[in-house]
């Protein structure tokens, strides 16, 4: 039950009961209700700024987590775009060097995209500019590993066709250091035994007793095993591809047929004296792009350096051929 209050009138000098009104009452609790309703949008307010509700907690730690993933991939691009550089450094200064073929420029291997907008779809986002780089990035990583792929193709295949060059090249001595008696003549201008004028002598001759064993300088196919050619008597040439072919001269006997298939070292004749020769020997003549060529400059393959040395001096005097 509500307390009765009173109060002091000075006029009638008694105490009067207070008498409530039913509007001021209405006023009071309409005021209270306001005041507790702004109260409590502040409370509201205050706590939703500083006091993180669970969903808030956990939207935020996908954003930190989020945030972290992309810097670890940045840090991979960086690192990949790394490797992919020093690769490219030594695939233009190393490999296409070694292989002859031109540079790859930054331009081409670094090139944009044109065309349409590749990114518009990653636009209106928070974070649209960083999304939008990092695409960026892996595009252009992906681009250029297809660039340096393809570059690599090409150098394999270059350096398959570098092996075979190298395998065909007629490389060797085509009749051994053991098995000489000596080195007769060599390239340039010599003596005719038969006319003994001065002409130009077109190969190497290699002394050596009949039925020696003759060496083919370089893989390749025989594409003449006969007596037809004038001068030469029994004689084999290979083709070795690349332009070169290889002659072997007054033969004794053939050890291959034409169409043959040889490789290097394969005996493919004997040494004799067939044709026009003053004594058993081996003519041996090499030929690039149907020019003669001197054979001197194609013994790497089997002789020493100072075999070599001897060879070069015996084959740079003026003596008298044998053919």
């Amino acid at each position: 039950m509500s307390k009765v209050k009173y109060y002091y009138d000075p006029d009638t000098l008694a105490y009067r009961k207070i008498e409530r009104r039913k509007r001021r009452t209405v006023t009071y609790i309409s005021i209270f209700i306001l005041a507790s309703a702004l109260f409590a949008f502040l409370f509201v307010f205050i706590a939703s700024q500083y006091i993180e509700s669970p969903r808030e907690k956990g939207l935020k730690h996908e954003l930190q987590n989020a945030q972290l993933q992309l810097q670890l991939l940045n840090k991979k691009m960086d690192e990949s775009e790394a490797v992919l550089a020093s690769i490219a450094d030594r695939d233009n200064n190393i490999y296409r060097l070694y292989f002859e073929a031109n540079p790859i420029p930054d331009e081409q291997r670094k090139a944009g995209f044109g065309g349409i907008n590749r990114y518009k779809d990653l636009e209106g986002f928070d974070n649209s500019k960083l999304i939008i780089e990092s695409h960026k990035r892996i595009d252009q990583l992906q681009k250029q590993i297809v660039v340096q792929s393809k570059s690599l193709d090409e150098i394999a295949k270059l350096a398959t066709d570098k092996e075979k060059l190298l395998e065909a090249i007629p490389a060797i001595q085509p009749v051994k250091n053991a098995d000489l008696s000596r080195m007769a003549s060599g390239y340039g201008i010599r003596t005719d035994p038969f006319t003994k004028a001065r002409k130009m002598h077109w190969g190497m001759d290699f002394s050596a007793p009949r039925g020696t064993p003759i060496y083919a300088s370089g893989d390749g196919v025989v594409v003449r095993a006969d007596n037809g050619s004038a001068g030469y008597g029994n004689h084999i040439r290979i083709d070795h591809g690349y332009g070169y072919v290889s002659l072997y001269g007054h033969m004794y006997k053939y050890n291959v047929k034409k169409n043959q298939k040889v490789k290097r070292g394969d005996v493919i004749g004997f040494v004799g004296s067939t044709g026009r020769s003053q004594g058993p020997h081996l003519h041996y003549e090499i030929f690039k792009d149907g020019e003669r060529i001197n054979p001197l400059n194609f013994y790497y393959g089997s002789l020493s350096a100072e075999e070599f040395n001897e060879l070069l001096e015996h084959a740079s005097l003026e003596n008298q051929s044998l053919d």
